[in-house]
């Protein structure tokens, strides 16, 4: 049981932080830009649609104010971790130290499931926009390229029986240009963080002007009428469908959570990845409720259209040109934030390979001249391509949230344990109010989780007993610092 619960020390996560290959050329602008491009883009150009229509109606408004407020409450315990434990891994690492090596373990195979599934249901999104792009230009491609399996036989029978072919039997149907585009990215990755931020930046430029141009554009379109004259019309689905909602557009925040996997690729971690983190928070929780707001505001919200609402909601005015502009942002936009989350996730692989709860020799292998975890890198890209030009998007949304909640708990949980346990470390940026702020973080993020639905919780549950097998089978014979305790343990008889 010791083995289970064995913890690595703040002293021993900062001598490691100091031996690693990767390259130290991030700067709080990058890091702040890494955030925005992670946090804008699926949350605003994809979600806020379906989350509209299916749960919350203009209520959705409250529901990214609930959501923002959570986000805050746990960025704020993942300032203070980054500026004391400045190493890739972000939440992983945090509970290896607070928690212990099994609750590391749960947040890590969490985590692979939030950055992959993310990657995914973003690449779907991508994808539509980049479709409505090409439908400006009188360009169209089958939908049996387009689309999954799932959508498309259910949505359109007819459709499905009359132009889909099949091979040896076999259908064949898939999301092709969700899958190039993740090919492409990964590409970039393995090549270099710094190219890869630098690209980052520029995009990140781009679809900030694109979603001030829809803030202020679609302001004039406002009807009143369409935000409802009472509760009951502002909120068709209850308070209940605001806390589904916030569940649901939760995953439109994570990517504060992916700033913190590249602190040890940052100039100053303990200083600028807190930075980072709040900033791109903050800005972003602001741009989300306004863009949200116009939105239900030009379009009643049984009316939205689920695949591309913004760019859709603009063209119903004759706004062509606008709708152009912000299915280019949409793109731009949703290529950044695909750029985060894979970026992300390796470097989750490659901190846990680290540690040896997962292959050294594949998953934390770094090449030699890119400075980059490639062998990793490529085999995120390639499941993620795999599973985003296979399944629906709605489905791949759900499962997400979940993983992103729990983990956010875990690290507010470890935050109070480590005020208590070591009060006198050093902290570049303390959480105000502990354990206050902590304490509403975990309620907040845990009311979120009790709105989803049982089947969600169900696939949590086979996804996490899955990685119970694998840890018990593999990692917790190959953990350097179970091993290292083993020893000391040994030496002390």
């Amino acid at each position: 049981m010791k083995k289970l619960f064995v913890k690595k020390t703040l002293r021993d996560l900062a001598e490691e932080s100091n031996h690693h290959h990767f390259k130290r050329v991030l700067g709080p602008v990058s890091l702040t830009a890494l955030g925005i491009g992670a946090v804008i883009g699926a949350g605003i150009f994809v979600l806020t649609g379906l989350a509209a229509k299916e749960f919350a109606g203009p209520g959705l408004i409250l529901s990214f104010v609930l959501s923002g407020l959570a986000c805050i409450f746990v960025a704020l315990c993942y300032a203070e971790f980054a500026s004391m434990v400045p190493m890739a891994g972000s939440a992983y690492t945090y509970a290896y130290a607070g928690l212990g090596e099994i609750f590391a373990w749960i947040i890590g195979w969490d985590l692979i499931l939030e950055y992959s599934l993310a990657s995914s249901l973003v690449a779907v999104g991508w994808s539509h926009y980049f479709i409505n792009l090409l439908g400006i230009f009188g360009i169209h491609i089958p939908p049996w390229l387009t689309s999954d399996y799932w959508t498309l036989s259910h949505q359109s029978p007819e459709l499905f029986a009359r132009i889909v072919p099949h091979l040896y039997g076999a259908p064949i149907v898939f999301n092709l240009p969700a899958a190039l585009v993740i090919v492409a990215i990964t590409a970039l990755l393995v090549i270099g963080i710094k190219e890869s931020a630098h690209f980052n930046n520029i995009i990140v430029g781009i679809k900030l002007v694109v979603i001030l141009l829809v803030i202020i554009a679609g302001w004039f379109y406002v009807k009143k009428e369409n935000w409802g004259n009472s509760w009951q019309t502002f909120a068709p689905f209850g308070a209940a469908g605001i806390g589904t909602g916030a569940a649901y557009v939760f995953f439109a925040y994570i990517g504060f959570d992916a700033v913190s996997t590249t602190a040890q690729e940052a100039r100053k971690p303990q200083r600028d990845v807190p930075i980072g983190i709040i900033v791109s928070l903050v800005l972003c929780t602001i741009l989300y409720i306004a863009v949200t707001a116009v939105l239900t505001g030009m379009v009643y919200y049984k009316n939205i259209n689920i695949d591309a609402p913004l760019a859709d909601a603009f063209s119903r005015y004759g706004l062509v040109k606008i709708s152009f502009f912000i299915s280019v942002g949409a793109v731009a936009g949703l290529t950044s934030v695909l750029l985060v989350l894979l970026m992300s996730q390796a470097r989750i692989f490659w901190a846990m390979a680290r540690d040896g709860l997962l292959s050294e020799r594949v998953f934390a292998a770094v090449h030699p001249r890119f400075g980059t975890p490639y062998i990793s890198t490529i085999i995120v890209g390639a499941c993620v391509a795999i599973t985003a030009s296979c399944f629906p998007i709605e489905e791949i949304a759900k499962l997400v949230n979940i993983g992103t909640l729990l983990a956010f708990c875990l690290v507010a949980a470890a935050v109070i344990i480590l005020r208590i346990k070591d009060p006198h470390h050093p902290r570049a940026f303390k959480c105000p109010f502990v354990p206050v702020i902590p304490i509403l973080g975990i309620v907040s993020c845990g009311y979120m989780m009790i709105r989803l639905e049982f089947s969600t919780w169900l696939r949590l549950i086979v996804w996490l007993a899955v990685g119970s097998i694998i840890y018990f089978s593999y990692s917790r014979r190959h953990s350097k610092l179970a091993k290292k305790h083993a020893l000391i343990e040994k030496q002390n008889e």
